[in-house]
């Protein structure tokens, strides 16, 4: 059986009781023989294989006898593309069965051996919906919807803005592109339960992958409408075949138009916006506005619906009409963090940079240390030439957010010559 993935996070791996001694040995890996699989979240494998020279081991890029410590990186889970445990953890778990003193542990565990707490706890950063967006290469809707499903969990809160675990959102991300590759719900769970740390007692990867099953489920059309086949529970349906067929297809226009009241389901509120934020994900913008409008017809004073009309006007390329739906969203709510940032985006987009400070402006009066707001306010002040004023933002967005793109670009921003 493989040893518990340990202390650092939800990632993390610890070793079983069986295992052997810590190492105490000086340098730290001395006479260790160490490989590395799956991501890791805190540098690449070159730079990891440094630092085990570096600390008197030997970097070994396979598995075998010789091998004494195997690091499991913490960036999603050590699967492959068919879904199966990565080759070396699938090696180091039959060496250990055949009595080999070979133990498993996490990156979090790795870093902290060798004293480089810092580097963990950068790794243990909370994220925004948009930086996790840069960082995992997903659309920032992708992070809501995965929120609105429970597949990621906010750790915190300020006012609407949610936090996220990198390490989880990262998890669904690898257990989405395994289900929409074409692997098995049943390859996948398997394959989980023999992670070390769902060994170890950690079920949420397995609810990770039972919600997202849920997701990708298969649904079939009856005369009263979609019903799930395995369940037969029914299932909110806003056709636009059906629609079409009701109503001859009219010709594009410019304007923007508003749903007619009558022959629509009778949805609640909350069920027209949940269905606006589907049919945002399916990339049916369209339709999601309508949606969206339903529901605003109900409740019409709810921010978080203004905030993603706003989103998907703007998708649309209605910029202006899109602009004054955030504002209707910071008006039902002055501290809705992540309007006041879209409306600074906008504005400088539209090249409205005395707009855009403002806005910038009242999201870091709500928020001070507001990742996303002092990072756009830095960059819209650098391309205004006040790179003074923009230091002081850069500096503390990379207080808060030291890794990922953003903060490679903080750093060369940084590094830019100030005029005298």
């Amino acid at each position: 059986m493989l040893a518990s993935l340990a202390a650092g996070g939800t990632m993390g791996v610890s070793a079983m009781p069986d295992s052997p001694p810590s190492l105490t040995s000086s340098p730290v890996l001395q006479g260790e023989r160490v490989s590395f699989t799956g991501v890791l979240a805190s540098m690449t494998h070159a730079k990891a294989a440094d630092l085990v020279a570096q600390h008197g081991g030997e970097a070994a890029e396979h598995v075998s006898r010789q091998t004494t410590l195997l690091v499991v990186g913490e960036e999603g889970w050590p699967l492959e593309d068919d879904g199966q445990p990565s080759v070396k953890l699938q090696q180091a778990e039959r060496l250990r069965s055949l009595g080999e003193p070979l133990r498993i542990i996490g990156e979090s565990h790795w870093l902290q051996l060798l004293g480089l707490t810092e580097r963990r706890d950068e790794m243990h950063c909370l994220y925004t919906p948009a930086m996790l967006s840069q960082m995992l290469e997903v659309s920032v809707h992708v992070i809501r919807g995965w929120e609105r499903a429970g597949l990621i969990r906010p750790v915190k809160r300020v006012f609407r803005l949610p936090y996220f675990d990198f390490q989880e959102a990262a998890s669904a991300r690898r257990l989405s592109e395994l289900l929409a590759s074409g692997v098995s719900r049943e390859e996948i769970e398997d394959s989980l339960r023999k992670l070390p740390s769902v060994q170890g007692g950690s079920a949420r990867p397995l609810e990770q992958l039972r919600l997202l099953a849920h997701h990708h489920r298969v649904a079939i059309r009856d005369e009263n409408g979609l019903r799930e086949a395995a369940s037969g529970q029914r299932l909110l349906d806003f056709d636009p075949e059906q629609e079409g067929a009701a109503h001859p297809a009219e010709p594009q226009e410019e304007t923007l138009k508003f749903p007619a009241r009558t022959g629509l389901p009778d949805w609640s509120a909350t069920d027209w916006f949940d269905e606006g934020c589907r049919r945002y994900a399916a990339g049916e913008i369209d339709l999601a506005v309508e949606a969206l409008r339903c529901s605003l017809m109900q409740r019409p004073t709810h921010p978080e619906t203004h905030f993603h009309l706003a989103e998907c006007l703007y998708r649309l390329g209605h910029s202006r009409p899109a602009l004054e739906r955030y504002y209707c969203a910071v008006e039902h709510d002055h501290d809705y963090l992540e309007a006041w940032t879209q409306l600074g985006c906008l504005h400088a987009e539209l090249e409205e940079s005395d707009q855009a400070l403002d806005a910038f402006r009242i999201a870091l009066d709500v928020h001070a240390d507001f990742p996303d707001a002092n990072f756009h306010v830095a960059e819209l002040l650098t391309g205004m030439g006040r790179l003074e004023e923009a230091r002081s933002h850069w500096e503390t967005f990379l207080k808060h957010h030291p890794r990922g793109p953003w903060a490679d670009l903080a750093r060369q921003r940084l590094e830019m010559p100030t005029p005298h």
